[in-house]
C-alpha cells in the first residue's frame, strides 16, 4: 500500500505546489515570484508531511498489533506451561515416595504464586491431601511408626503451604480464599493471623495444639461435629458472618478470648472440657453452653 500511495502523494505534492503558487500570481501579479514559489512548496510539502504522519501512524498501529499477537502467544505457552505442571504435579501427589509428594506439593505452591488463578484450587487440593485417613502410631500398634511419621511430615507440609497461600492479616482488602477442611486429620495446624473467605471444618479430626486465633472470616464457618483431643486456640478472631459450633468436642483447654461473633452463631450439642470466653461479643443473641458462661 506504500508503493501504491507513493506516486499519487507525489504528484498531488506537486499540484498543490502548481495550484497554490498559481493562484497567488493570478491574484496579485505584481508580488515577487520568489514568494508564491516559496509558498506553494511549503503547501505541496505538507502534503508529502502528512502522507509521512500517516504512515508512521500506520507503522505503529502494525506494530502495537504484532506486539499484542506476540503477548498473546507468550501468555498461551506460558498458560500451557502452568497447566503441564499442575497436571504433573496433581499426579505425583499419589506417589508412593513421601519426598514425591513433598515435591509436589512445592510445585502447585510455587505455581500458585506465580499464577493467582490457580490459587483457589490448589488451595483445595492441599486440603484434599489432610482428608486421607491418618492415625498416629501410638493410637494404633498395627500402624508401622516410621512410615507413619514420614507421613505426618508430609501432611505438615501440606498445612504450612496452605498457611503460606493464605493473605496476611495485615493486608488490605485480601483476596477471600476458601478452605474446606471437611473430614481433614490435622496436627499442629496455624492459621493464626490470616484471612480466609469461607472456613468449613465439619468432621475434622484435630490433635495436639492448632492456632486459628487473630484471623478474620469473611464467609460463613463451620466447624461442626470436630474432635478436638489437645488444645485449640480462636482467640481475638472475628467471624464476620455465621459460627456454628454444633456437636463440637473440645477434650482440652479451647481459647476464645475477646473473639467477635458478629453474625448467627450456634453451639447446639457442644462439648466443652475447659474453655476460656472472656471477652467475646456477640452481634446476635446466641444460645451459650454452660461452659462458655462461667
Amino acid at each position: 500500500m506504500r508503493k501504491s500511495l507513493l506516486l499519487p502523494t507525489v504528484l498531488a505534492s506537486i499540484g498543490v505546489f502548481l495550484l497554490v503558487g498559481g493562484a497567488l500570481l493570478l491574484l496579485d501579479p505584481r508580488a515577487p515570484k520568489h514568494e508564491a514559489i516559496k509558498t506553494g512548496g511549503l503547501a505541496g510539502g505538507a502534503v508529502v508531511a502528512l502522507y509521512a504522519l500517516w504512515l508512521n501512524d500506520r507503522r505503529r498501529k502494525v506494530e502495537e498489533a504484532r506486539q499484542e499477537l506476540e503477548g498473546q502467544r507468550i501468555e498461551h505457552d506460558r498458560s500451557r506451561v502452568a497447566d503441564e505442571r499442575f497436571a504433573r504435579a496433581v499426579e505425583l501427589l499419589g506417589h508412593d515416595a513421601a519426598q514425591v509428594r513433598v515435591g509436589a506439593m512445592h510445585a502447585l505452591a510455587g505455581l500458585a504464586k506465580s499464577r493467582p488463578e490457580y490459587t483457589q484450587t490448589i488451595l483445595d487440593i492441599l486440603c484434599a491431601y489432610l482428608r486421607r485417613p491418618f492415625r498416629r502410631a501410638e493410637e494404633d500398634l498395627d500402624f508401622d511408626a516410621e512410615q507413619n511419621e514420614i507421613e505426618l511430615e508430609v501432611r505438615l507440609t501440606s498445612q504450612r503451604l496452605i498457611e503460606d497461600l493464605l493473605p496476611r492479616f495485615e493486608e488490605k482488602d485480601p483476596v477471600k480464599y476458601d478452605l474446606n477442611l471437611t473430614k481433614a486429620y490435622l496436627h499442629y495446624m496455624d492459621l493464626s493471623y490470616r484471612h480466609v473467605g469461607d472456613l468449613v471444618m465439619r468432621v475434622a479430626h484435630l490433635n495436639e495444639a492448632n492456632a486459628f486465633h487473630h484471623m478474620v472470616i469473611h464467609g460463613d464457618a463451620y466447624l461442626t461435629e470436630i474432635e478436638v483431643t489437645g488444645r485449640f486456640y480462636m482467640h481475638h478472631t472475628e467471624f464476620r458472618r455465621k459460627a456454628w459450633f454444633s456437636r463440637f468436642r473440645a477434650r482440652g483447654l479451647a481459647v476464645f478470648t475477646d473473639s467477635k461473633f458478629l453474625g448467627e452463631t450456634k453451639f447446639k450439642n457442644s462439648e466443652w472440657a475447659d474453655v476460656k470466653a472472656d471477652g467475646c461479643t456477640f452481634a446476635v443473641e446466641a444460645e451459650l453452653p454452660e461452659a462458655w458462661r462461667n
